[in-house]
């Protein structure tokens, strides 16, 4: 089956499920597709429907899932199962690693779908016609995307590569872990300890009032002005009035409350901050490029978006982990379809068993040292 939500997230502390359109094959329907839009907002949980999400042998098509998947777990307190992105699929394809699902639809299946309701307040009812047809649209488009894609990955001998790489989805989550937004703060690992662990307790503060509120953290609390509140650590409303940058919301509103918040965090003890990477050296800039220029050459040949091969960042840390003779193969550049594809010839690219060159048509030349082109 395929599912494609609408959702709001302006000024909300998390996204808010507004619809899930399904549509599933059915010869007794129109095309053979039959369409459902499920309306959240009622309060109730589609526990069937919740219940096949969940369940491996049902294949789940999204397109550019990862919010959806995220969402549909957190409200309907549900696994999803057998995710079929039909975004990444198409990177598998020769298409961009970031196609819209209008561009995809159009290119793929030669259908142009109406974009007019796509930043409509879908939390707002009664909804109208044309916010309904809409959906179920979008809803049986996907369907037939997500079956044409696989007709094609499976000819070209990529469907294997296109599932293990979805298979990440199964695993998102929209729910937000102090320790983990602790850890992603900006300048905390500069803090002194007593700081560092006023800033923990703050951030679980933020976390509740925005939750009970139902905003943006970062409207209660930005994170500059969080780190900034947690090494000054004042004590009294008139010198946290002093913090620059303080919503007055927060200050007017809840200045006992922070307050009180910062005096618990200098009671706690201090955090463990997760290591930091190993800086990389001047010297691997230059290899990682030259690692990047490989992975380009493999991805067009095999019609891969080089994006989902390796990002520039993950090349770097190839290069700096095998400079510092750790293991590479924990990265994911080494594991899985990256790997069969490409892995195995950067790393040989680095130990100076494959040469990189220029070929006489101009064109890039990967080779055994000594030995005949690989392409």
């Amino acid at each position: 089956m395929a599912i494609d939500t609408e959702f709001m997230t302006e000024r909300r502390y998390q996204p808010m499920l507004c619809l899930a359109q399904v549509a599933l094959r059915d010869s007794s329907a129109a095309q053979g597709v039959r369409t459902e839009v499920l309306d959240p907002l009622d309060g109730a949980i589609p526990e069937p429907l919740a219940a096949a999400l969940a369940d491996p042998a049902v294949e789940v098509v999204v397109h550019a899932g990862r919010q959806d998947v995220a969402l549909l777990k957190r409200t309907w307190r549900t696994q999803v199962a057998n995710v079929f992105d039909t975004q990444v699929a198409a990177g598998f394809l020769g298409h961009g690693t970031q196609e819209s699902y209008r561009s995809l639809v159009r290119r793929v299946l030669g259908v142009r779908i109406a974009s007019a309701e796509s930043f409509t307040r879908w939390d707002r009812r009664p909804l109208t016609d044309g916010q309904l047809r809409y959906a179920l649209e979008d809803a049986r488009h996907l369907l037939e995307l997500g079956e044409a894609l696989e007709g094609e990955l499976e000819r070209a001998g990529r469907l294997g590569w296109a599932k293990e790489e979805c298979r990440w989805l199964e695993t998102v989550s929209d729910e937000r872990e102090p320790d983990a937004l602790f850890a992603r703060l900006s300048g905390v690992a500069r803090l002194k300890p007593p700081a560092q662990a006023i800033a923990r307790e703050l951030v679980e503060w933020r976390e509740a009032v925005a939750r009970d509120i139902d905003r943006n953290a970062g409207s209660v609390l930005p994170d500059h002005v969080l780190v900034e509140v947690a090494r000054l650590a004042p004590r009294d409303r008139r010198a946290l009035s002093d913090v620059r940058g303080l919503p007055e919301a927060t200050l007017h509103r809840r200045a006992g409350g922070l307050l009180e918040a910062i005096a618990r965090g200098a009671r706690r003890p201090a955090p463990t901050l997760p290591p930091t990477r190993p800086p990389a050296t001047a010297a691997d800039a230059p290899l990682a490029a030259l690692l990047g220029a490989v992975v380009r050459h493999r991805a067009l040949e095999a019609r891969v978006g080089a994006g989902l091969i390796a990002t520039q960042d993950e090349l770097v840390q190839l290069v700096s982990s095998v400079r510092r003779d750790e293991d590479p193969r924990r990265l994911r550049t080494l594991q899985g379809w990256r790997a069969e594809l490409v892995g195995q010839e950067l790393l040989e690219v680095l130990d100076g068993s494959r040469a990189v060159s220029v070929a006489d048509a101009r064109r890039l030349e990967v080779r055994p040292r000594g030995g005949q082109a690989a392409g």
